[in-house]
């Protein structure tokens, strides 16, 4: 892992490398050079056996912290048998309705280009489960070897916790937990997580202040509704369950002005700082589209200057965005704020701000 001395956040730097933003939604879509490996199908199986809410669909209110909310107390106990490996790392918790995905992607992608090993589990995948877990600095799929062999590692532990439960742990919940405990075995310097659903009672959401590094909440929207108790408020309030005490909180938004108090006031109440990506010193702008290596991408210009809570600098000229669209460009911006929030926690050394993407 390099380490680059910590620059002067209102320092501007003109790199001869123009800056890329890659997304691993893009490699998703070039994962033919993958599936030549075979799958790891007694693992796909151990989990076939297991509840799938994915496919059964998501019982009314579970991810509501309520009565009705699935519970996070059998993934906690299910961690503690497996040694907390989450502890063995910070994280970055990334939740919202629209945009989570690429934003995880993009801020890995920042992480793994200054030298850092990086832990990233996003959901659902496209053709292989393997895709929802990339391990290292390559950001390629996990591989089938390394999850055989942590699966065979682990698999009594899950054997037992499965029958003292009853048989109600998910199919969501042993991947969230094999994911975890993947990253603790890579020794990776940081991970960056998304929730599947809501976020307060969601599987991921056992990560306490102390291994958390920052939350991301991108933005809110009706889908879900059934299950995140009915209502836009009921579903920014489960989101805003993945705000810990003292821990920076990066918005992507924009919200509407009843949904940005429930989440300004969750973090009131935890003391954790707010940035927000659509605060009016975050300006982007699209300026043309280029071909690099045969592919479309945007040419993108982002500054961000935010001086409440959280200040944060960086002017990005010439960004190169493979992920089209002006949502896109958003999210890069919303990565970008929590790489900054990183690096002036101390958490993270960063070189060349530049050469981030």
């Amino acid at each position: 892992m390099r380490f680059w001395p910590l620059l002067n956040r209102t320092t501007k730097r003109n790199h001869p490398k123009k800056p890329v933003i890659h997304s691993l939604t893009i490699t998703r879509f070039y994962f033919s050079k993958y599936t030549e490996e075979p799958e790891p199908k007694e693992f796909i199986d151990y989990l076939d056996s297991l509840k799938n809410y994915e496919k059964l669909g998501v019982p009314k209110d579970a991810g509501t912290d309520s009565d009705d909310g699935l519970d996070l107390g059998r993934m906690r106990r299910l961690m503690d048998r497996l040694g907390n490996p989450q502890s063995k790392f910070k994280a970055v918790h990334v939740a919202g309705t629209k945009g989570k995905g690429s934003t995880a992607a993009f801020l890995s992608n920042i992480l793994r280009e200054e030298g850092y090993s990086v832990g990233c589990y996003t959901s659902p995948h496209m053709m292989s489960i393997r895709e929802r877990i990339s391990l290292g600095q390559s950001g390629n799929p996990v591989s089938t070897k390394t999850l055989n062999k942590l699966f065979h590692m682990i698999k009594p532990k899950l054997d037992e916790a499965i029958q003292l439960e009853n048989g109600s742990l998910t199919h969501f919940e042993v991947l969230t937990a094999t994911a975890l405990t993947l990253m603790a075995e890579e020794k990776v310097d940081i991970a960056v997580i998304e929730a599947g659903l809501g976020g307060a009672r969601d599987a991921t959401n056992i990560l306490c202040s102390s291994e958390l590094a920052a939350s991301v909440i991108t933005t809110i929207g009706e889908e879900h509704l059934a299950a995140l108790g009915g209502s836009l408020e009921s579903i920014a309030v489960a989101k805003s369950g993945i705000i810990k005490h003292g821990r920076p909180v990066v918005l992507g938004g924009p919200f509407l002005p009843h949904v940005d108090c429930i989440l300004r006031d969750k973090a009131s109440v935890m003391c954790s700082p707010v940035v927000s990506a659509s605060d009016a010193g975050i300006r982007t702008s699209i300026k043309g589209l280029i071909i690099l290596d045969g592919r479309p991408c945007q040419l993108s210009d982002i500054m961000i200057q935010v001086e409440r809570d959280f200040p944060l600098f960086i002017e990005l000229s010439d960004v190169k965005l493979r992920m089209l669209g002006r949502h896109q460009l958003h999210n890069a911006s919303t990565a970008a704020c929590v790489a900054l929030c990183l690096r002036d926690q101390g958490h993270l050394c960063f070189f060349a701000c530049s050469v981030w993407f």
